[in-house]
């Protein structure tokens, strides 16, 4: 279980790391602004191509040799990352690095629910989503220690170039080696676990399956654990790879665990939790709070989901799979919906008054600079200060687009937080010159002309919004840890059948990040048209869908073997 659990804390850190590593690699290595896109992105291609075929690998070669291999390669994406001196050993550093990632989340969780004893399986394969919980955290906090590091390396450099190119250098590099820790503790923990039981029977290895069985359980448990591994094997066939598990989806015994458990992987990532911690800050600072206080605000979300995890890994298992996902997902609705009606309330006073703020673009059409003057844009009710959002674009007609949204608020303490700045970004890069000695080259990446696309203005919510807000979103963080979060792998890996399980939760896996990566690509564009009302009124109507599926459709798998969970579904098909 601790190794299996260590897998966990090895997506997590995998996943989180490269936050804080980006903010040094593009200064120290010659790299484009599509290349960087290009190596960040790599991961997500990797976890999309292991996702599909993980779990059929680990049928071919088993469920242990595919966690080995999943540490392996991490281990190997930390060194070339290391040593990297150009842009073709990142691409296939952060390859393999999602690579590893897609391993470890359908192979990790697959071993485990094999492996341990149905009363303790719960628990088990929630000690997976809370050290993964922990390795977010954890890349987080080694970003923010390597940040200081940093600070003090600049300070001590007092301006000498190749000081500060080696600061930048290091502070990613360790950032990244730091990782390397996990990895290795994981890697060589895994050559000394055993054999998943149920793909040792496949094999028709049966003196080895009792033998680790009994490592866990009482003899009547092993007998009977067997027993009910031959009724299921004898009533199919041997799983021949991708067709045959196409063709099983033609049986209602395969076709609806297998529907879902999908429908539950893709809901849990359409709850919008990930986007929630990643754009937290965006989130609070919109609700009215000041810019230090929704800084911080990512930190306590993912600290409670941490904290909460365990207290949901210490329920799964007397409460059960189906009540906990029910009233989770319950909770999540209300959460998201209040929220979503909070931000209605101010968001709808707001006007667009971009035909106002357009005139005031620089002469060249690249710059904008307004001071957000209630007296010159219009004055609020009661004397309320006002909120300016821009969405903006630069479009050089050939290729290169890049949006985003400013905003300025008319009773910031700083000349700065009053005015609202649009300039094209600058790009600094370290250069050898001839003679050896380092220079910091400045280029301007953004090209083309500025359009502001819209320009909302309306009252700063009060104070009292944004502690609404933080009360509203940690109750949404708690009943989605002691629910979703801990029940999403148990539902992936004990509905699916014997026949289908590794394949169908590869899909599975294909779906939760694909949703994950289309919510985050829209949040920013919605946010900027529509206002964060509309993301929070999508998020609770996906969680509707999950709440039906599971208080409805979802079967209670607590204290349960795989072979009985099967069994329901064949039960269910013969009626």
């Amino acid at each position: 279980m601790l190794i299996s659990g260590l897998g966990g804390l090895l997506t997590g850190v995998d996943f989180g790391i490269i936050a804080g590593a980006l903010l040094y690699l593009d200064k120290t290595v010659n790299v484009t602004e599509g290349e960087l896109s290009f190596i960040v992105a790599m991961y997500s291609i990797g976890g999309f191509a292991a996702s599909l075929v993980a779990g059929m690998c680990a049928d071919w070669i088993g469920r242990k040799k595919m966690m080995i291999a999943g540490g392996l390669m991490f281990v190997v994406s930390i060194a070339l990352i290391y040593t990297s001196q150009g842009v073709f050993s990142l691409v296939v550093a952060r390859l393999l690095m999602g690579l590893a990632g897609g391993v470890l989340c359908v192979v990790v969780p697959l071993y485990m629910a094999e492996s341990l004893p149905a009363a303790i399986r719960g628990r088990g394969t929630a000690v997976f989503q809370f050290l993964m919980t922990v390795g977010l955290l954890a890349a987080l906090l080694i970003g923010f220690v390597f940040a200081r590091w940093h600070y003090a390396a600049i300070k001590l450099a007092a301006g000498d170039t190749a000081k500060i190119f080696a600061a930048d250098s290091a502070a990613w590099r360790n950032m990244f080696l730091t990782a390397m820790v996990p990895g290795l503790l994981y890697t060589i923990g895994s050559l000394f676990l055993k054999e998943s039981p149920r793909w040792l029977f496949r094999r028709n290895r049966a003196a080895e399956v009792e033998s680790i069985l009994r490592r866990s359980r009482s003899e009547e448990e092993t007998k009977l654990e067997i027993s009910e591994m031959g009724q299921v094997a004898a009533k199919q066939e041997t799983s021949t790879g991708f067709s045959d598990f196409i063709s099983s989806l033609f049986q209602y015994k395969y076709v609806v665990p297998f529907i879902i458990a999908c429908i539950v992987l893709a809901c849990n990532q359409a709850t919008g939790i990930n986007s929630i911690i990643a754009f937290s800050a965006v989130i609070f600072h919109g609700s009215g709070m000041s810019d230090v206080q929704a800084s911080q605000s990512g930190v306590i979300l993912m600290t409670i989901n941490c904290a909460m995890t365990l207290v949901g890994a210490a329920l799964v298992d007397r409460l059960g799979r189906k009540i906990l996902l029910s009233v989770g997902t319950a909770g999540i609705i209300i959460s998201l919906t209040i929220c979503g009606f909070v931000y209605r309330q101010f968001e709808a006073k707001r006007v667009d008054i971009a035909d106002k703020i357009a005139p005031q673009i620089s002469a060249d059409g690249r710059e904008l600079s307004v001071k957000v003057d209630p007296a010159v844009l219009g004055k609020m009710e009661g004397g309320r200060p006002a909120q300016l959002s821009v969405l903006y674009r630069y479009d050089d007609g050939k290729g290169y687009r890049r949006q985003a949204v400013a905003s300025a608020f008319s009773n910031a303490k700083k000349e700065i937080g009053r005015t609202l700045t649009i300039m094209p970004i600058v790009d600094e890069k370290f250069k050898k010159l001839a003679d050896g000695t380092m220079t910091i080259e400045k280029t301007v990446k953004d090209k083309g002309k500025l359009t502001i696309l819209r320009a909302k203005y309306g009252p700063i919510p009060p104070p009292t919004t944004g502690w609404l807000v933080t009360v509203l979103l940690c109750a949404f963080i708690v009943f989605y840890s002691v629910g979703p979060g801990v029940c999403v792998w148990l539902a992936l890996t004990e509905l699916m059948p014997t026949r289908i399980r590794a394949t169908g939760m590869g899909i599975a896996m294909v779906l939760n990040t694909g949703v994950q990566v289309l919510l985050q690509l829209f949040f920013l564009p919605v946010v900027g048209n529509q206002g964060f009302y509309v993301m929070f009124f999508i998020w609770a109507g996906c969680t509707v869908i999950y709440f039906v599926t599971a208080a409805f459709f979802m079967p209670e798998t607590k204290g349960k073997t795989l072979e009985e969970i099967e069994e329901y579904f064949e039960r269910k098909a013969r009626k």
